[in-house]
């Protein structure tokens, strides 16, 4: 058994895929509509036949104050592995990206957390 998908609750999906692909780096895999919405993946472009990353619209009920309360308790939705997160902290600031959380070490690894403009927090981490 593997992860094949999983997903992050997006406020604007088209503003989810604009950021996650032209800011991170990731690549579109999937873009098929669904009613109002979309089945829209993206994959890691050093992976395009992995792990898919799902850009699920937040309309349930219980998605906007889920969400809202992992923001406020400084609770990244995701995590992605990096090779330094120092780099990609320079890179993804230089780009204009707001970190909650500035690198730091934790133990075997480094960790940063980011603000994805979807309404999550996203945490970057490397291992040492």
């Amino acid at each position: 058994m593997r992860i094949h998908l999983s997903s992050v609750f997006v406020d604007d999906q088209e503003k989810a895929l604009r950021f996650y692909t032209d800011v991170l780096g990731f690549v579109k895999k999937e873009d098929v509509p669904v009613g109002e919405y979309r089945w829209l993946t993206v994959v890691s472009a050093e992976d395009p036949d992995g792990t898919q990353l799902l850009l699920e619209p937040d309309g349930h009920r219980a998605v906007k104050p889920y969400k809202a309360a992992l923001v406020e308790d400084g609770i990244p939705a995701a995590a992605f592995a990096v090779q330094d997160v120092h780099k990609e902290y320079e890179r993804l600031s230089a780009l204009g990206v707001r970190f909650t959380q500035n690198p730091m070490e934790a133990g075997p690894v480094t960790i940063a957390v980011l603000d994805d403009t979807c309404g999550n927090l996203i945490q970057i981490v490397h291992q040492r």
